[in-house]
């Protein structure tokens, strides 16, 4: 199997390792140049046999900012994995967090293969892309929309199978032609077992996060439209506690000096840190803070949700309540959310948690508890195969 991931991220290459713990032979790939908080893209000593990881990478730095160059980097990136697929020569390709033309060109190399196609949704990318474009681009831009609307949709009917990460991406797949049999729900998960809880006062948080103030983290990628103004507000309202950033980026550079320039004294913002330090920096905090944007809606489900339940630390949630995350923080009673626009019930939730450890404590231990029911790469291993051997029983295929 090939299974790329254009991101990086924890969980996917977790996936491919335990595949290929259950004897099959796995190259794992994602793009280097992306700029996202990476997993465990190393192979290690330790790791089974048939187990692989090759990343692939542009000619020149990646260029996030500018729609058309960017643009042509994605497409750049698929003749890549498809040089990748054709030297492979996989029985199936699982192709998770592609920009569409990126997941375009994979699909037609899979297909030159004779390889299964797995689409595994994390994203509607063309909901967001209809929000976007036409405000920049007021002329072409309901166009363009409509195109990648028209091949986002074209690949997920034309896909042997969907896994989709949240239920409420199945009734939009359902009106668009998507076969109902050909597509299953497997909610992300956070990668646990390289997730190990450490004591708040770690040698790490100490020497990064140092002092007394209770400690409010937020990690991950930051743009505009997770509203960083909103992290700037938590630190003027609770002027106790420090609220440390790790994230790298134009947004992050501006929210650096903003913070400065006003004598915001207790925001810091860091760069992000490798994947062998994220536990214990995450367990170096108080509160975690997760940021949707108000259009995101449904569309998007945040993994940085999933590693903080992992982590056994409250949440903190500015995400719209019809969000999987939201529902998942509330069900479970792992911290709090509040709809994008209300700051003050966030702001207030925020006081809360600062001013009671117990309630930190509960609501911290409440989420790892979801997290170690959730989360047992085994179990989700063990559906994984069973729909991809399902995708060769349909078709005949005695491989």
């Amino acid at each position: 199997m090939l299974i790329s991931d254009y991101s990086g991220h924890p969980f996917q290459v977790q996936l491919s390792r335990e595949l290929a713990r259950k004897g099959h032979e796995i190259l794992h790939t994602y793009s280097a140049g992306f700029q996202t908080p990476k997993g465990n893209l190393v192979v290690a000593e330790d790791d089974p046999v048939g187990f692989a990881i090759q990343p692939v990478r542009n000619s020149k730095p990646f260029v996030k900012n500018s729609f058309f160059r960017r643009r042509s980097q994605e497409i750049e990136i698929g003749h890549e994995l498809a040089k990748l697929c054709a030297d492979f020569k996989p029985d199936i390709v699982v192709s998770s967090n592609a920009p569409l033309d990126t997941q375009r060109i994979l699909f037609e190399a899979a297909r030159l293969q004779g390889a299964k196609f797995v689409f595994w949704l994390q994203d509607i990318y063309s909901e967001a892309i209809g929000r976007v474009i036409p405000s920049k681009f007021p002329i072409a831009g309901h166009l363009i929309a409509a195109w990648y609307k028209y091949l986002e949709f074209r690949i997920l009917k034309n896909s042997d199978y969907v896994v989709a990460i949240t239920p409420d991406f199945l009734p939009i797949l359902s009106a668009q032609g998507v076969r109902t049999d050909a597509m299953s729900v497997i909610e992300n998960w956070a990668p646990l077992d390289e997730l190990p809880r450490h004591p708040r006062e770690n040698e790490w948080a100490q020497s990064h996060m140092p002092g007394d103030a209770i400690r409010i983290v937020y990690s991950g990628t930051l743009g505009y439209k997770h509203n960083p103004a909103l992290l700037k507000e938590l630190a003027w309202q609770l002027p106790t506690a420090h609220i440390h950033v790790f994230s790298e980026g134009e947004v992050a550079d501006k929210l650096r000096v903003e913070s400065r320039s006003e004598g915001l004294r207790n925001l810091s913002i860091h760069p992000w840190v490798s994947f062998a330090d994220l536990p214990k920096m995450l367990s170096g905090a108080d509160i975690l803070v997760a940021i949707i944007e108000p259009d995101a809606g449904i569309y998007s489900v945040p993994s940085k949700v999933l590693t903080y339940l992992g982590i056994g630390r409250p949440v903190l949630a500015s995400v719209p309540l019809n969000n999987l995350a939201a529902r998942l923080i509330k069900n479970n009673q792992a911290g709090f959310a509040s709809p994008p626009g209300q700051e003050l019930e966030l702001i207030n939730k925020a006081q809360e948690l600062a001013a009671d450890p117990a309630l930190r404590q509960v609501m911290g231990d409440n989420g790892r508890k979801y997290a170690n029911h959730a989360f047992d790469i085994e179990a989700i291993g063990s559906r994984f195969l069973d729909i991809l051997s399902s995708i060769y029983i349909a078709s005949g295929d005695s491989k």
